[in-house]
């Protein structure tokens, strides 16, 4: 069981619209032989964290404790700890999860798109999109729900949003190369608005009980926000 099936997701890259596609092995890469009691471990683990996620996604939701957790896994606290040491690790495998399905989409946009523009459009939209289409990892994203467990989780986030930023970076500077951008004098600044504003509407959204969607006039924010984004 995938842990999110994101395939109905979409992006506009400028060129043509791209599926979400869930991450797995290729035909040239085999599934390795795994033993039934690992597959039962990692199969219990992907339904806690699911489970844990599902109830992320509740706009009044009431303090997710380990003990609320077991009760709708229909198990006791300790088999949950037989999976993770604690809560702070449960929210820790999330976000593995996030940072493997948004830098996979990452990388591949970097390859399928040669403007550096078109990869920044893809890029905000894929973050978007990736916060509308999962409301619990949101308030993972935004920290939210991070800040009474492990503080490393908070300084975690805070790498995964400078990575982010980092890889804004990267496509300013081939759209510099490509003449789309006069200058890269103000690649460093255009990065840290353009994530201000992802990091904004993910709050948005979050503070809203999930009414005000991400993606939300999403086009013509980009349309006025591209000019700023060439000078």
């Amino acid at each position: 069981m995938k842990l999110f099936d994101s395939s109905q997701v979409r992006y506009n890259t400028g060129i043509h619209s791209t599926t979400f596609l869930p991450i797995q092995r290729t035909m040239s890469t085999p599934e390795p032989p795994v033993s039934r009691s690992r597959a039962n471990t990692g199969e219990r683990r992907q339904e806690i964290l699911h489970t844990l996620a599902s109830l992320l996604e509740r706009p009044q939701s009431e303090k997710i404790t380990t003990a609320l957790l077991a009760s709708h896994l229909k198990v006791s606290e300790a088999a949950l700890y037989r999976h993770f040491a604690s809560k702070a690790k449960m929210y820790e495998g999330l976000i593995e999860f996030i940072e493997q399905t948004l830098f996979t989409r990452i990388n591949r946009i970097a390859v399928d798109l040669p403007s550096g523009l078109a990869q920044v459009e893809a890029t905000l939209t894929l973050l978007l999109a990736f916060s509308e289409k999962n409301p619990g990892m949101t308030r993972v994203l935004t920290g939210e729900v991070l800040h009474h467990e492990n503080e490393r989780l908070l300084v975690r986030i805070a790498q995964l949003c400078e990575r982010l930023e980092a890889s804004l970076r990267q496509s300013l500077r081939l759209a510099v190369t490509h003449g789309e951008i006069s200058s890269d004098r103000a690649i460093t600044v255009q990065a840290n608005l353009l994530m201000n504003i992802v990091i904004g509407r993910w709050h948005q959204f979050s503070s809203s009980q999930f009414q005000r969607r991400p993606l939300e006039h999403w086009e013509l924010s980009w349309t006025l926000l591209k000019p700023i984004v060439r000078i």
